[in-house]
């Protein structure tokens, strides 16, 4: 059964642009340090799971594209590279602690910030909008995944 996620991105390292610009319009999803999210990308993501692109750490934060899942899971060699802001020094190639996935970019869409999204009432109890939430992966309902792509997007 497919999935849906939220995943999000620093425009200033991986955009919306940048992925579609990428070969085959494919990027590997690089950095993710949360336990959490590392845990959503190996035991929950799936191959061609939706995903919702989303810019975060910029002046307007929302979501900007759709995307799928690419790839499974791999571990992430920012970890392993002592010049990477990723770096983790106790984590080992024997015994990755991170790992990452494929995201293929869809297509870029336009801005649905967060603003609008906290004004949309079906959307009120979606993960990214509530307080406190930090996560870069969180899962979307399938409900929201449908409003958000096949209306708010459109």
């Amino acid at each position: 059964m497919q999935k849906f996620w939220l995943m999000k991105s620093e425009p200033d390292e991986c955009s919306i642009d940048d992925a579609l610009a990428a070969p085959r319009a494919t990027v590997p999803w690089t950095g993710v340090r949360s336990y959490q999210a590392r845990n959503f990308m190996r035991d929950d993501m799936q191959v061609g799971d939706g995903v919702l692109f989303y810019h975060s750490s910029c002046p307007e934060p929302g979501i900007v594209g759709v995307a799928k899942v690419a790839s499974a899971v791999r571990p992430d060699p920012t970890q392993f590279e002592p010049a990477s802001p990723y770096h983790d020094p106790a984590s080992k190639p024997d015994n990755p602690r991170w790992l990452l996935l494929d995201v293929k970019a869809l297509r870029k869409t336009r801005l649905l910030s967060l603003p609008e999204m906290r004004a949309t009432p079906a959307l009120a109890d979606m993960t990214v909008l509530r307080k406190g939430n930090r996560l870069s992966i969180t899962p979307v309902d399938a409900s929201h995944w449908h409003l958000i792509v096949d209306q708010l997007l459109r």
